[in-house]
Parts: C-alpha cells; sequence; structure tokens
C-alpha cells in the first residue's frame, strides 16, 4: 500500500517574488519546543512555504517521538510529476531513478527525544502538486502510522453519557488514533458557523464553556474561573499536549445541523459562510458566551474542517434545505475552503487538513458529488461503511457487511466492496479512502426465527428497544447481550458482520473480530485507513480501536 499522503498545500497562487535558495538560520535548528511527535516514532512532513512561475520551496521536518536521542536518520521521498528538487540545504541528498534519499550533513544533526530537526530544499515545478507521493523514514511510514486511524468524538457525549476527552486516555483509544473529530459545529441561516445554547442549535457550554475538575482533566489540573478556553476544547488542547502527533478536527454539520449547507454553498454567501469557520475554529475567535471565549481563545487547537454535509442535492433529516444546484455548489465550497485553509498554511507555516463525511448511497453520491474534482480538494474521505439497513426495514439485515452476504434479498444489496467501487468508478484514488465502521448495532423486535432458525433476512415487529433510542445499541452494550443467556452469537465470515438473536431480538453489530475483518479489508483494498463513529460506543478498553490498530498496524 502506498504510503498515506497528509497533504501539503497543493493550491498556492504564485508568490509575487523569488525566494532565493540560502539556507534559513531556522531550519538548521535541531531543536524545537514543541516537536510535533508521535509516540514511539519518527515522523516526517513537508510543507511548502512558497511558490514562483517554474519553482517552489518546501521545507522538511523530522520529528523525534522515540524517547531517545536520533543521531542516524534516513528519510526517502518521491514527488509527483512536474516536481523536482533543485537545491538542498542542512541534509545531504541523493538522486535515484525512483525519488531521492535525505541524510543528515556531514557536520550531524542529532534528534534529541521530543524534538525536530529541519532541513529544506527549493524545487523546480512544472505541474501542480509537491506533496510527498511516498515517504519513508528509516524504512517506516513517514506519518508514523502505516494508515490513517479516525475516530468522532460527539459534542454531547459528555453531558448525556459522561463520556469525557480524559476517557480517550483511560481507554487506551487516544495513543491508538491519528486523527480526532469533534462533532459537530452548526450553520445559521447564511451558512455561517456560528455558537448558541439555545436547546437544539448549539451547546456552546459544552464545547468551550464548562469547567472541569482535576479528577475529569486530561492534565489532571481544574480549570479556573477566568479561563478563556473550558469545556471540551481545552480538554482537546490538553490531549494534544499529551500525544502531539494526533491531529484534531472540528466536523460541521451530521444528521442533524445539515440544514443550511445548500445555503452556505451559494454563490453569494460562499466567501463568508468559510470565513467564518476558518475565524471562528482555526484562527480560535469564539464568541464571548459562559464567561469564556474571545478573540484567539481557542488558536491553535483544530488542525482541519471535517465537512458533513447529509447530503447535497438529496433530503436528508426533513427540514434540510436542498437544491438542484448544490451538487456543483458543494464542489465550489470545499475550494473556497481549500484556498482558505492553503492561505491559512502560508500565513502559519503549519497544515491544515480539509476531510468530509461522504455517503454509502448510490444516489446520493450520484446526485451530490463530483467525486474526482473533490478528491484532488480533500485530505481524506470518510466513507460511511454502516447504515445499510436498520429498524426502519420490515427484515433483519446486515448494516455494515464487507461483502454482499449470500442469501442478500435486497434488491441493490450494499457492502464495503461495493460502496468503495462507487467511489472508485468516479475517479478517487485508494488513498484518498477511509473506511467508516460502525461502534454500535442496529435491531429489530418481534423477528422469527426463519428458514435457518438464526433471525437474519426474517420479518420483524419494529425497532427493538435501545438505551438510547430504538433500533440502536452501542457496542458496549451489545457486548453485555452477547453474555446473556437467550441469546447466542452468528457470524458470517465471508460478509465481516455479527449478529446476536435470542428468538425475538436480533441485532446486527460489530465485535472486535469483526472490526478486525473489516480493517484487514480496507488494508487489502489499498485504503488510507478506517474511521469510526463514534468512539463513546467502545468499551472501556477500547477494545474495537485495539482491534482496529492490530489489523492495521500490527500492535494490539
Amino acid at each position: 500500500m502506498a504510503t498515506p499522503r497528509y497533504r501539503p498545500p497543493a493550491r498556492l497562487a504564485a508568490a509575487a517574488a523569488v525566494v532565493l535558495a540560502a539556507p534559513l538560520l531556522a531550519a538548521a535548528q535541531a531543536a524545537t519546543a514543541e516537536a510535533d511527535t508521535a509516540t514511539g516514532r519518527l515522523t516526517v512532513t513537508q510543507v511548502e512555504n512558497a511558490r514562483w512561475p517554474g519553482g517552489y520551496q518546501a521545507q522538511i521536518t523530522v520529528a523525534n517521538g522515540t524517547g531517545a536521542p536520533v543521531s542516524d536518520w534516513t528519510v526517502e521521498f518521491s514527488l509527483p510529476e512536474g516536481a523536482q528538487v533543485g537545491h538542498m540545504w542542512n541534509a545531504d541528498l541523493n538522486r535515484g531513478s525512483g525519488g531521492y534519499t535525505a541524510t543528515p550533513p556531514a557536520w550531524g544533526a542529532a534528534i534529541p527525544a521530543g524534538e525536530s530537526y529541519t532541513f529544506g530544499y527549493n524545487g523546480d515545478l512544472s505541474g501542480r502538486d509537491t506533496d510527498f507521493t511516498a515517504c519513508t523514514v528509516n524504512g517506516s511510514p513517514c506519518s508514523g502510522h502505516d494508515y490513517r486511524q479516525v475516530g468522532y468524538f460527539t459534542q454531547w457525549g459528555a453531558a448525556d453519557r459522561g463520556y469525557l476527552v480524559e476517557d480517550l486516555v483511560a481507554s487506551g483509544q487516544a495513543e491508538r488514533l491519528t486523527h480526532l473529530n469533534y462533532a459537530f459545529a452548526n450553520l445559521d441561516e447564511d451558512g455561517r458557523c456560528f455558537m448558541s445554547d439555545e436547546e437544539g442549535r448549539g451547546d456552546a457550554y459544552a464545547d468551550y464553556g464548562r469547567a472541569y475538575s482535576a479528577a475529569e482533566s486530561v492534565d489532571g489540573v481544574a480549570d479556573t474561573p477566568g479561563q478563556r478556553l473550558r469545556g471540551s476544547f481545552n480538554q482537546l488542547r490538553e490531549l494534544k499536549e499529551r500525544y502531539p502527533g494526533l491531529r484534531v478536527s472540528i466536523a460541521i454539520g451530521g444528521w442533524a445541523w445539515s440544514d443550511h449547507f445548500s445555503d452556505a454553498a451559494l454563490p453569494e454567501n460562499r466567501e463568508a459562510a468559510v470565513e467564518s469557520c476558518v475565524d471562528m475554529f482555526l484562527r480560535g475567535d469564539l464568541p464571548r458566551l459562559n464567561g469564556a471565549g474571545g478573540k484567539g481563545s481557542a488558536a491553535g487547537l483544530f488542525d482541519g474542517i471535517d465537512l458533513d454535509w447529509e447530503w447535497p442535492a438529496t433530503p436528508g433529516e426533513p427540514g434540510n434545505a436542498v437544491r438542484p444546484e448544490d451538487r456543483e455548489n458543494f464542489t465550489a465550497l470545499v475550494r473556497e475552503f481549500r484556498d482558505r485553509l492553503d492561505a491559512l498554511e502560508r500565513r502559519n507555516g503549519r497544515e491544515y487538513d480539509l476531510t468530509a463525511f461522504v455517503p454509502a448511497n448510490t444516489g446520493a453520491i450520484e446526485a451530490g458529488y463530483e467525486v474526482d474534482e473533490l478528491a484532488e480538494e480533500f485530505t481524506f474521505m470518510n466513507v460511511q461503511g454502516y447504515d445499510f439497513t436498520g429498524a426502519w426495514s420490515p427484515t433483519t439485515g446486515h448494516q455494515s457487511n464487507v461483502r454482499v452476504p449470500d442469501g442478500d434479498p435486497s434488491a441493490a444489496p450494499r457492502s464495503y466492496e461495493t460502496v468503495v467501487q462507487e467511489y472508485l468508478d468516479r475517479g478517487a484514488e485508494p488513498g484518498k479512502l477511509v473506511m467508516g465502521v460502525p461502534f454500535y448495532g442496529r435491531g429489530w423486535t418481534g423477528v422469527q426465527p426463519g428458514a435457518r432458525g438464526d433471525g437474519l433476512w426474517s420479518e420483524a415487529g419494529g425497532a427493538a428497544p435501545g438505551e438510547w433510542e430504538a433500533g440502536f445499541n452501542d457496542y458496549e452494550v451489545l457486548k453485555e447481550y452477547a453474555e446473556m443467556d437467550g441469546f447466542e452469537l452468528y457470524r458470517d465470515e465471508r460478509a465481516g458482520t455479527a449478529w446476536l438473536y435470542d428468538g425475538t431480538e436480533f441485532w446486527n453489530f460489530d465485535d472486535p473480530e469483526a472490526v478486525a475483518q473489516k480493517a484487514a479489508w480496507a488494508r487489502e483494498a489499498g485504503l488510507s485507513g478506517v474511521m469510526a463513529w463514534s468512539l463513546d460506543g467502545d468499551d472501556d478498553r477500547g477494545s474495537l480501536l485495539e482491534a482496529v490498530d492490530g489489523q492495521l498496524n500490527g500492535r494490539g
């Protein structure tokens, strides 16, 4: 599998003046106070910091998260067609037919534990992109992980479920994540990001108003009354300090808050809508609410924006604005976001991710997504790999299966294979796709045994009772069901799915074995990782995410 491409700026405007090929004093510094490290690994990132007609300048940073000094390192990388290294400083360069190899200069470049070393180069450019097409450091992926491991953390989890950011640490999930998406931010009638404590429209108190005690906090220190950033946002900041390699994005929309995405994408609203979200979450200018917030109060917290429009040109939740031109407008909105993030990258000298959650429904894909054009703009796309069926269907089935099961009576059966193929057929590369897995199950009641006696494909009386909603239960709940008298566990090894049946209730769900099967398929299909919705559905040991990590990266 190709190394996942963590996208540096690729849509930069030409620089007004040519930058001379001269080493920057800062680039020669071996130590930085806050190296962006991944625990136990060397990582490498590249940032393009200038461009001019026919050329560009980039800096490459090697960060040491191993816990011991590193005096010898080798970075091997390749660039897209149209980009090539001209002159490199503060590292020795060897050119080969397959790319480039950078090693420490003759005077040495030891990297202390927790610190980093930066070198750079001027390059020739006749194409558009300059990001690595492949990169290894001492033979391992430059990302520090072989694959992206993405998880959604829900805004309502703290109040409704008692699931705090600190629980990511206690469960072991935090050390296994490469990306965390905070769900969700909302858009107003003009499509602009806003904050509110009005029920159903926002929860600024949960986001950055709630004061956490020492026992609840990631760093073990209680919030103070005068603190400008509290709540989950401050806890995420503390989490990033503890796990510097973790990238955190703000997810906008979701099923309940996609009402005004179509308004945001209109030509007359687009620029102001994007600016409002960039100001609020990337510049960190939170409105003053609950005695917190203010200009720059969340600066540096978020590493990107995740767009969760459900769904362009297609009705999602009743009340959503839907327009026939949503498909083209979404592409234009994404480009506006990417342009703003590129400009911010140049100004701040750091990378920003632009990602999206995209559907599993063929009709929704065709109606709302210019996949080939979007794939160029997004860092990666999280593909919905669940809710293929549920209690809205009169018969039981699999809500998340790798392959179409034998005997599936659906007119157009879906699976990971069929859904991903829809994106590949429309121009997406496998390395741009991250496969979603559910940390919950779907259930029916009044289910007859059927011909095989296991309840599968049988008529049902409706949704089974759930702890949070009818027909829905988290894995941590269904794990207990599996141990109850009466329920029997069934599997379809080929389809990569499991279910529970007690003669009346039927629950299709993923346990660690089923999740591992899904992760293995994602790896074999050349995808760049796995995404989980949502982290609060896992058990207190993080068993599902542990299964993903073990399958993708060989770690238990």
